[in-house]
């Protein structure tokens, strides 16, 4: 699959999951611009790994919480033209149950996951569309989907965001632009890991494993290639069967 020609950009790529779509991508061809705000060298490292293994990436440091961060960000992306591939991936938790849930709590996780795809994707949406050709994904949660304790924010930005998904498809798929989301389960990577020990693993999966960044980045490829034209307006869960 190629996606040779094509300016990806991947919110959050200095997380496990995006930097696996991130290398993924690369791999297929797409230059990849990559987003991050709190861990600026963790992109910096990926678009050297990136860069070695010939493949065309770009740094960009911005936060997501900031109309005007977002918008200067933007206006410098799209001077190298339309960026085709959106992957909105960036999210944050900050669990507690609602009872003893602070409103910077609430207000954070709603602000990055959601207001952050507002502000990101608002922007980059007609250049996009004039070239006839786009794909946006939308990194959702298994949270969105069956709920979780402690959650509850998480569960209703990402909810917010798979209604969002379904929403603009229809208003851009005569303009051969997908929207889609992916519903991932337990991903390893060190934040699930802090949760997630292997006896609570292969209690609540089951596969009994949690599954990989690179299986839910060659579900990303698929969906943002030239062969998924035809897929629109999906949340596509990938979770070991967990729901």
């Amino acid at each position: 699959m190629s996606l040779e020609g094509k300016r990806a950009l991947i919110t959050g790529a200095s997380g496990a999951l995006g930097a696996a779509m991130a290398e993924r991508f690369a791999r297929d061809g797409a230059t990849v611009l990559l987003h991050a705000n709190s861990r600026p060298e963790s992109i910096e490292q990926l678009a050297a790994t990136i860069t070695a293994a010939g493949g065309k990436a770009e740094c960009h440091v911005f936060d997501l919480r900031s109309d005007e961060a977002c918008a200067a960000a933007c206006t410098r992306m799209l001077e190298g033209g339309p960026i085709q591939i959106l992957v909105n991936n960036a999210g944050v938790h900050d669990d507690a149950v609602l009872p003893g849930m602070r409103a910077e709590q609430w207000h954070k996780v709603i602000d990055v996951s959601l207001n952050g795809f507002f502000r990101v994707t608002q922007p980059l949406l007609l250049p996009m569309m004039r070239t006839r050709w786009g794909r946006i994904l939308n990194i959702s949660s298994v949270a969105a989907i069956a709920g979780n304790r402690g959650q509850v924010n998480y569960a209703a930005a990402k909810g917010a965001l798979n209604s969002a998904t379904k929403a603009l498809s229809l208003e851009v798929a005569s303009r051969g632009v997908t929207v889609n989301a992916i519903a991932p389960g337990i991903i390893a990577s060190p934040m699930a890991e802090a949760v997630f020990d292997a006896a609570l693993i292969n209690q609540m999966v089951p596969v009994k494993r949690a599954g990989t960044p690179e299986e839910v980045a060659a579900l990303a490829a698929f969906l943002v290639g030239n062969e998924a034209a035809y897929i629109t307006g999906q949340v596509i869960s990938i979770n070991g069967g967990m729901i």
